[in-house]
């Protein structure tokens, strides 16, 4: 059975074991008996939280049941202007074979092996 939490006007906060199908039924307070409903508390860090780290934790928590899919529309949708790609003399990825057939990528990954 779940921990719930309850309060009591007079006596504060208690906690109560109860199943899930009474979650919301309330509880008796542990000192003066009276009929208490259940309180959902809240991290206090999260309410003095900066509204940006919010709302990353809001994307990060919508990312985990709706992935962003990649398509070459949202892609060119994503970058926008100012990035270097759109520039029609950016430097892409370019291939250079040496005489035995094997190819290098001269400046852009020398840790890269190729295969």
């Amino acid at each position: 059975m779940p921990l719930y939490d309850y309060k009591c006007s007079e006596h504060g906060l208690f906690h109560e074991l109860v199943s899930m199908d009474n979650h919301q039924v309330p509880q008796p307070c542990p000192t003066c008996k009276t009929a208490c409903a259940r309180v959902i508390l809240v991290a206090p860090e999260f309410l003095s939280m900066s509204d940006e780290r919010r709302k990353a934790h809001s994307t990060n928590e919508k990312s985990k049941h709706e992935p962003i899919i990649s398509t070459t529309d949202s892609r060119d949708k994503k970058h926008g202007s100012g990035c270097g790609c759109e520039q029609p003399n950016a430097k892409k990825s370019q291939v250079m074979y040496l005489a035995d057939g094997s190819k290098i990528f001269p400046s852009q990954r020398p840790w890269m092996i190729s295969h």
